[in-house]
């Protein structure tokens, strides 16, 4: 893919050479640092369950700049805080497993909303609208031998609020899928409860139909030892924005959280993460690829990873690609990297947006094979990395053949 934009920033932090970011673990991590204006920084968004607390959109926002209020069909509530999203839930179905239990409570239970609050003012509307959520607990200790699947079927047109709890008690292991289908309007808050020890690959499909419009907030706690992969694929809907979260609940924290998006013509496809390093000793990577084709496809990545001053020994990494594959498309990436301390093992960011990488068309093309074959071949490429990261075959498969299908829409 050639490169038109190409970003690594170093951790310029005093008593660090330039060239490194492996530091000393005696490196003297109390520096003199200026004060921070307020808002300056991600750890200065608001988060709080008041739906009072977000003012009316105006897209002017520095979070909602890049989102075109006028298609989320009211998700926002813009006639006022009094208003709610009344439309019918999607419904949802969830496999049976051993150790895995599945209940439907309201919104009083205390695992819901321990891990999940809002900082934006739809995943405020959505929690302000619940009425019951689905809770999906995999009890201490247990390694579920299947993916857990959980199917979210959308109810209609008429904007609607859904909530989605999922534990992973101490020492448990599981997959977990979540797919979105139907028709909907919808504003959803998932949370991970990911407990000390515990392990959850969790996977959220969003094959939405071409009118659904979601907008969805997922929040992680990972815990002591803990390690969550989060991936998100996006093909489906006409307006899909995803704001995933990881934050570290104790040391030794492992968070992947991997991204894969293909807007056609006209879709508008989302993504806005945040890694909170808020512990000492965690480890991120992020790696989220997006493919575009089409007339006013559009796509937008923002990603922010906040390593606070207590988060020493800290290991991050966070990078987006993304390949143009036809005029009119457009795609914004923005990666954000914020350090607080020197003390860190790793931290660094990347941003690449362009068209084919034409040294590897003619090299393809030198080898007797036609062109349109040599671009499709890139494409594949270029995306099945992050469907590798999956590790769950059927998923894998099922997603290569959606691939397979986009790739046909227009030619290459």
């Amino acid at each position: 893919m050639a490169e038109t934009m190409d970003v690594i920033e170093r951790n310029l932090i005093p008593g660090m050479g330039e060239e490194g970011e492996q530091l000393a673990r005696g490196q003297n991590a109390e520096v003199t640092r200026p004060p921070r204006a307020v808002g300056q920084s991600r750890a200065d968004r608001v988060a709080s369950k008041d739906l009072a607390d977000f003012p009316a959109l105006t897209g002017r926002e520095e979070d909602w700049r890049f989102t075109p209020l006028d298609r989320l069909q009211g998700l926002h509530l813009p006639e006022g805080d009094d208003a709610r999203l009344a439309g019918a839930a999607p419904t949802v179905t969830v496999s049976e497993h051993e150790g895995v239990t599945v209940e439907t409570v309201g919104r009083e239970d205390a695992r819901v909303g321990s891990v999940l609050t809002p900082d934006d003012r739809v995943s405020a509307a959505a929690w302000a609208s619940l009425e019951q959520a689905t809770v999906v607990t995999v009890a201490a200790g247990t390694e579920v031998s299947a993916p857990v699947r959980i199917d979210v079927t959308g109810a209609g047109p008429a904007p609607a609020a859904h909530h989605l709890t999922v534990v992973v008690e101490e020492n448990a292991a599981a997959d977990v899928v979540i797919t979105h289908r139907g028709t909907a309007v919808v504003a959803q808050n998932v949370e991970f409860d990911v407990r000390r020890d515990a392990r959850l690959n969790v996977v959220s499909v969003q094959a939405w139909e071409d009118d659904a419009v979601h907008v969805g907030a997922h929040q992680a706690s990972v815990a002591q030892n803990a390690h969550l992969k989060h991936v998100t694929v996006s093909h489906g809907g006409s307006l899909v924005r995803l704001t995933p979260t990881s934050r570290f609940a104790g040391e030794r924290g492992e968070a992947e959280m991997y991204g894969l998006y293909f807007a056609d013509a006209g879709q508008h496809l989302e993504n806005r993460l945040f890694v909170d390093h808020n512990r000492p000793n965690c480890v991120s990577n992020v790696l989220y690829k997006g493919a575009l084709q089409g007339q006013d496809a559009r796509t937008v990545w923002v990603g922010d990873v906040l390593i606070r001053a207590e988060a020493e020994g800290t290991d991050s990494y966070e990078k987006n690609e993304n390949l143009l594959l036809t005029d009119g498309a457009r795609a914004d990436s923005v990666p954000n990297l914020e350090i607080e301390t020197g003390v860190i093992e790793g931290a660094g960011h990347a941003s690449a947006t362009g068209r084919f990488d034409e040294t590897q068309l003619f090299y393809l093309m030198a080898r007797g094979i036609p062109e349109a074959e040599a671009r499709q071949l890139i494409v594949r490429g270029f995306l099945n990395e992050i469907i590798q990261k999956i590790r769950i075959p059927d998923v894998e498969q099922e997603l290569t053949d959606v691939m397979e299908a986009e790739l046909q829409v227009t030619p290459l």
